[in-house]
């Protein structure tokens, strides 16, 4: 079988220009791959769940009667000793789970401008 001359190098051709438009794709095109696409989401609706848990600290914190001992022992910690604190008060406990959320605490921590 008599193969045309243009064959090879159109192969070539389509097969580096896949390479090309691969790298291209993944380093300045913004391609990600499944992996990262779903790290990213993960990453993001965490982010989203604290955000929303914020205001429920806050209000926690507000109606807390013991809020102004708590207060001062958190203002009275060193800055990154604070978020602990907060944890300690129970602010930071969400209704139905046993156990404080650290990122909660802290953005609830920039919350509270202390």
């Amino acid at each position: 079988m008599n193969t045309p001359a243009w064959l090879k190098p159109g192969i070539y051709g389509a097969v580096f220009g896949a390479i090309f438009v691969g790298v291209v794709g993944f380093t300045w095109g913004g391609w990600v791959t499944g992996g990262t696409s779903n790290d990213r989401a993960v990453a993001m609706a965490h982010d989203n769940v604290v955000a929303s848990m914020v205001p429920v600290c806050l209000d926690m914190a507000r109606s807390d009667p013991a809020r102004m001992a708590k207060l001062e022992t958190i203002r009275a910690a060193s800055s990154y000793q604070q978020r602990n604190a907060l944890m300690e008060a129970g602010w930071s406990t969400m209704p139905g789970t046993d156990a404080p959320d650290r990122d909660i605490a802290q953005a609830c921590l920039k919350e509270l401008k202390l």
